[in-house]
């Protein structure tokens, strides 16, 4: 199976990071320093790249080194087949950001008509402490789990809920406007008549992934915990039982009186057990970090799998963000084995100590390990 991979990255200005140029390895990158460093800053760098956003803002100005006017984030590719000649055909994503100015997008050079036309492009997956948010906030974090994978496979999806979002703002928006006094029902049927298409669209997106999604899931917990523990994981939504439009007729007084929409794929959840318990309040924070890795391990073989059965892609790009906490070193042993099997593609890792970084790596000589020091990386 072919795979995307990420030859080189430029870094001006971005963050912490004042200057870097980097060349990587197609298959094992590792980053170690201190807390603070700029390790994450390099990943987010590439998380960029994929998705034309950062992963910790969508401010872009804060991502602009401070005292600083622009920044500049630069990657040469290599994964898209050329059928006349044969060989693998390079290109560019180029991010420029400017303080005032709307950010600059491009592939070789020519900027995107829509940045949502990018997505899926660089299939990636990241992994990170602040994962745990999964579990310990609110459904729009579970939600927002779906929508990655989702939207890097399926284009009409992301349109889908591009659309849907706006119409939700804007029924909000009446909803609070005429929250004191009677709303005229022919200005919410409009909306909610365009709601429900795209609506259901989701609905049925989410449904059909969750049911290919769940296997990957559970194999891929039972390989980090060794079959320890039953985990359940199980899509919540009220489209499963109820016509989205007449429930929109049925709860618009009280709308009015919450001042938001009640009903729709917005209030959409995953459930997270283990056995029969919930996750959140029985898992012990070694579990609850397998579980959540296992969502995000699991995602990267579905779009492996998907990706490359419907669409022609590859590999997703793995970050591996400080990964190896609260977790023994018998999980930690069986992740690492696992990422560095041939069902994953190009991955990028850090830790602060050089020393268990080699470890559990072992001798690999395909590994490539930068040393990153106030922003400066070697």
């Amino acid at each position: 199976m072919d795979q995307m991979i990420l030859q080189s990255l430029n870094i001006i200005n971005y963050r912490n990071i004042r200057e870097a140029s980097l060349e990587f390895s197609p298959k094992l990158n590792c980053f170690v320093g201190l807390n603070g460093q700029g390790k994450t800053n390099v990943l987010d760098a590439i998380y960029l790249l994929s998705f034309a956003k950062s992963a910790f803002t969508s401010q872009d100005s804060l991502n602009i080194t401070h005292g600083e006017q622009m920044a500049m984030v630069q990657g040469v590719y290599k994964g898209q087949s050329d059928e006349v000649q044969g060989t693998k055909k390079a290109f560019t994503i180029s991010c420029g950001l400017r303080k005032g100015v709307k950010k600059q997008f491009r592939k070789d050079k020519k900027d995107y008509p829509r940045l949502i036309d990018h997505i899926g492009l660089i299939p990636l997956v990241m992994i990170s402490p602040s994962d745990q948010q999964l579990i310990d906030e609110g459904s729009d974090e579970r939600r927002r789990f779906m929508d990655v994978v989702i939207s890097q496979l399926d284009r009409r999806y992301l349109d889908c809920l591009t659309k849907y979002n706006a119409l939700l703002k804007q029924r909000n928006a009446l909803l609070k406007q005429y929250a004191d006094g009677p709303c005229p029902d022919d200005l919410l049927e409009v909306l909610e008549w365009q709601m429900v298409e795209p609506a259901e669209y989701i609905f049925k997106a989410r449904t059909k992934f969750f049911e290919a999604f769940n296997p990957y899931f559970a194999r891929t917990y039972a390989q980090i915990s060794d079959s320890a523990e039953i985990p359940n994981l199980r899509y919540i939504s009220q489209l499963q039982d109820r016509d989205l439009r007449e429930a929109y007729i049925k709860t618009r007084q009280r709308d009015l009186i919450l001042g938001w929409t009640s009903q729709g794929p917005h209030k959409d959840d995953l459930d997270m057990r283990l056995g029969e318990w919930p996750l959140k309040q029985v898992g012990s924070q070694g579990q609850q970090r397998t579980f959540v890795l296992a969502m995000k391990l699991a995602q990267a073989l579905y779009l492996s799998d998907k990706g490359t059965k419907d669409k022609g892609q590859r590999k997703p790009i793995l970050l591996l963000d400080d990964i190896f906490d609260r977790l023994d070193s018998e999980r930690v042993e069986r992740i690492v084995e696992m990422v560095q099997s041939d069902d994953f593609g190009q991955i990028f890792i850090t830790d602060t100590d050089r020393q268990h970084l080699t470890d559990i790596l072992k001798p690999n000589e395909n590994a490539k390990i930068f040393h990153v020091e106030n922003g400066t990386i070697i």
